[in-house]
């Protein structure tokens, strides 16, 4: 019998023979049976190839493909949306048989509707993580396995929860720092991912939610940064000149809270002291401005829906449909609000040198008794201590 353990790496077991023509058998069929094809799946990434985030979230996809034996392709589109449906075009255009099993996307910039018609056309089936489909976009698009039958479904994070998360903890340590009242009010200002992509908007909806929960907070403006950092550090002044009497940022990623920093730094205002800072995004260079007191809230946990989708197809593949227990098109909670306990876990991790998360663990074909998948950070965070205390030699 056949057993994978990564793939193309196969073992043989047998039981001793008294015979030797037995023991030959088993011998020829060890040395040249065939070994049965790894579950193949390509991810498009939307970001930079040497974006944190995204580096982030391909290591995750990484572990998990080694965990559970699949042959994993990674496929970077460097922040261009039409390069995500160029380079879904071009896997659909591979002879059929170095066709994936599955196509794995995170769409941004509304190109989610051609990324599963393009799929759809080459007979591959087409999974969505991090971004879901847009109101806008449903009546052209159904739901999954319906018109597209291809489209087997998705798996998004609240993001709006981030929002939320992220405004409210910002709201309350503003309030905290400094003395607000109905009459005077604590000032605002948010910088949000763009405009089209279905996170950002659910983050953005999230903090307005939270700063409609404080009438003594009042937002002044919001803009949208295209989640670059660059961006962010040229329209942070000009919004600070506008409106002096901020005390509150709110950043919609990791990047646009360093460049937001940094226009604040060019007019002379310090963070900590005249500013508090929020953003999403638990990279490390986030993780230590926040123990460092650069950023004053961080929330994260969403960088591994990438991860998440492959355990979510490896048990698919493997005859546990999602749809039967999660729904077609999953929200999961995976973010968490950072404290020190976990940002410290989190570096030490790091430190240990990202040894590889188990994620056998989080599978349903695997683990009979899980009826529902914990997608949340903090349950990584455990699976990750684990592998820390491993690679150590517990």
């Amino acid at each position: 019998m056949m057993f994978p353990l990564f793939p193309g790496v196969f073992r043989c077991q047998h039981s001793p023979r008294r015979s030797r023509l037995g023991a030959l058998y088993l011998l020829l069929v060890c040395l040249f049976a065939t070994p049965a094809s790894a579950m193949q799946v390509v991810f498009i990434s939307p970001g930079k190839s040497n974006e944190p985030f995204w580096m982030d979230a391909i290591e995750g996809l990484q572990h998990a493909a080694t965990s559970l034996g699949v042959e994993l392709e990674v496929l970077h589109a460097e922040r261009d949306h039409l390069a995500q449906l160029s380079l879904a075009r071009d896997v659909s255009r591979r002879p059929s048989g170095q066709r994936p099993d599955y196509l794995l996307v995170s769409a941004e910039k509304q190109v989610l509707p051609g990324q599963l018609q393009i799929a759809e056309q080459a007979g591959i089936r087409v999974f969505a993580a991090y971004n879901g489909v847009l109101e806008s976009e449903r009546e052209m698009l159904g739901y999954p396995r319906d018109r597209l039958k291809h489209w087997l479904g998705s798996l998004v994070p609240d993001a709006e929860e981030a929002g939320y998360l992220s405004a409210r903890s910002l709201i309350l340590q503003g309030l905290q720092q400094f003395p607000a009242s109905r009459s005077q009010r604590l000032e605002m200002i948010a910088i949000s991912g763009d405009k089209s992509t279905d996170s950002s908007r659910r983050r953005t909806r999230g903090m307005q939610r939270a700063v409609a929960e404080f009438a003594e907070v009042r937002l002044r403006q919001n803009v949208y940064g295209e989640w670059r950092r660059d961006n962010a550090r040229y329209q942070t002044p000009i919004l600070l000149e506008r409106y002096p009497q901020t005390r509150l940022v709110w950043t919609g990623n990791d990047l646009m809270a360093y460049g937001a920093i940094e226009g604040a730094r060019s007019l002379g205002r310090t963070v900590g002291r005249d500013l508090v800072v929020s953003t999403v995004n638990m990279t490390e260079q986030a993780t230590r401005a926040l123990l460092d007191g650069e950023v004053q809230v961080v929330v994260g946990g969403h960088h591994l829906a990438a991860a998440w989708a492959l355990v979510v197809l490896y048990d698919y593949e493997n005859g546990v449909d999602f749809a039967d227990s999660e729904g077609l098109e999953m929200e999961k909670s995976m973010f968490a609000l950072f404290d020190r306990s976990m940002a410290e876990d989190y570096l030490g991790y790091l430190a240990a040198g990202r040894p590889a998360v188990n994620y056998r663990r989080f599978s349903k074909v695997l683990n009979p008794a899980v009826k529902s998948y914990d997608f949340s950070i903090r349950g990584w965070l455990a699976a990750a201590n684990e592998a820390v205390l491993d690679a150590g030699g517990r």
